[in-house]
């Protein structure tokens, strides 16, 4: 049986057709522009790759030309489940779900949590669901494999009623990139994932590290929303909660253009002046641009920070994880960053470092060192699976 899986956001679907058991995809790409004039579609069928303008830039065009490629490869009838990135699921869900009426209204429930996440999540469930109405629909959410984190680690020292009556607590994103390299990296180090400490390191634009304690989450660098923790692309990642008040009065901006400066205006994006893309700003600083020299240092400085943190979290850390756009091809991020966490005991192997881009991934560490290493993440196998797990379960349930 087909999965597709859809990761909607606020002005974008990617979306990809898995086969679980064999590992094998027949489909994918990405609408973007969505909601604007320039809207269009990539899409990859059987490794032929063609550009479909979205005159009217909807997700419901954009569910057209994805079933329209199925229509193509033959194969929508046997799209039997649907599985959906969805960013926030509160403290309702550490699993995936099926989605029913009920569990949508949940969803919509977080949307406070997730603003920028969640109504773009709810309005691809809709579309897809009226796309494809004889399919499972099951969400699988960023926040769910953070939930095995102890009290200790998710709650803010708040007053309890915000905790207990508006939510206020740590969440965690990325959940399921960090669930999946963490088992991939246990592979690679042949040890079995129960017995394996990591910390698992995801960069891309947004960026989040993890302490993996035998398979489960025990700490993690974002919070309530996605802005908390490392700098990321263009969010700031951690500030004084007293910013908010102190540049609202010096600047005459509301709490909300703060917050959506905080969001887009900082992190690497803000520091350097120049980009929030980590090539252009390595490329810049190589040939002296201070700002983008400026922003590298930075962004290393806390994400060392960071996993050294996790590492303490834990107590023992057995190896470190580097994936997403920047963790699995920067190398020289990642050799800077292991540099900087030689009080763990790390050292890079420079040539295996540098051999560590475009797909290849692998140990990077020295022999005699902490381990280390780059795993390309595989969101889209990784909410498949679950999908597929979730419908065999519930399968056996009504047998």
């Amino acid at each position: 049986m087909w999965t597709l899986v859809l990761n909607c956001g606020s002005s974008s679907v990617k979306f990809a057709l898995l086969d679980v058991q064999g590992g094998q995809v027949r489909l994918s790409g990405l609408a973007e522009r969505l909601g604007s004039a320039g809207a269009s579609a990539r899409v990859e069928v059987d490794g032929a790759r063609r550009v479909v303008d979205l005159a009217g830039g909807s997700y419901a065009e954009a569910f057209a030309v994805i079933a329209g490629a199925l229509d193509e490869l033959g194969v929508r009838a046997g799209v039997g489940a649907v599985g959906h990135r969805v960013v926030h699921g509160g403290e309702r869900f550490s699993a995936p779900a099926l989605i029913t009426p009920e569990v949508l209204a949940e969803i919509r429930a977080c949307v406070p949590l997730a603003p920028l996440h969640n109504p773009a999540n709810i309005a691809g469930i809709e579309a897809a669901q009226a796309a494809f109405p004889g399919a499972a629909h099951v969400a699988v959410f960023d926040t769910a494999f953070h939930q095995s984190m102890p009290e200790v680690a998710y709650r803010y020292a708040v007053p309890g009623e915000w905790y207990r009556q508006h939510g206020v607590r740590r969440y965690g994103f990325h959940g399921t990139s960090h669930a999946f390299v963490a088992a991939r990296a246990a592979d690679l180090l042949g040890r079995p994932l129960a017995e394996l400490n990591l910390v698992t390191a995801h960069l891309g634009n947004g960026c989040s590290v993890c302490a993996v304690q035998g398979g489960r989450s025990v700490d993690t660098s974002m919070g309530l929303t996605p802005l908390e923790g490392l700098v990321m692309g263009t969010r700031s990642g951690d500030v004084d909660p007293g910013l908010h008040d102190y540049i609202a009065r010096q600047a005459g901006l509301s709490l909300s253009e703060v917050t959506a400066a905080l969001n887009r205006e900082s992190g690497l994006l803000g520091l350097s002046g120049l980009s929030n893309d980590m090539r252009e700003l390595e490329e810049a600083a190589g040939r002296g641009h201070a700002g983008a020299r400026l922003a590298l240092d930075v962004f290393v400085h806390r994400l060392a920070k960071s996993m050294a943190g996790m590492a303490a979290a834990m107590g023992r850390v057995d190896g470190l994880v580097f994936t997403g756009g920047i963790g699995e091809n920067s190398a020289w991020v990642r050799g800077a960053v292991l540099a900087r966490l030689a009080v763990l005991g790390a050292r890079v192997d420079e040539t295996a470092n540098a051999a560590a881009v475009r797909g290849q991934s692998g140990v990077i560490s020295a022999p005699d060192a902490l381990a280390a290493l780059v795993v390309n993440t595989n969101e889209e196998l990784m909410i498949a699976q679950q999908t597929q797990e979730l419908l065999a379960e519930l399968k056996e349930v009504e047998a």
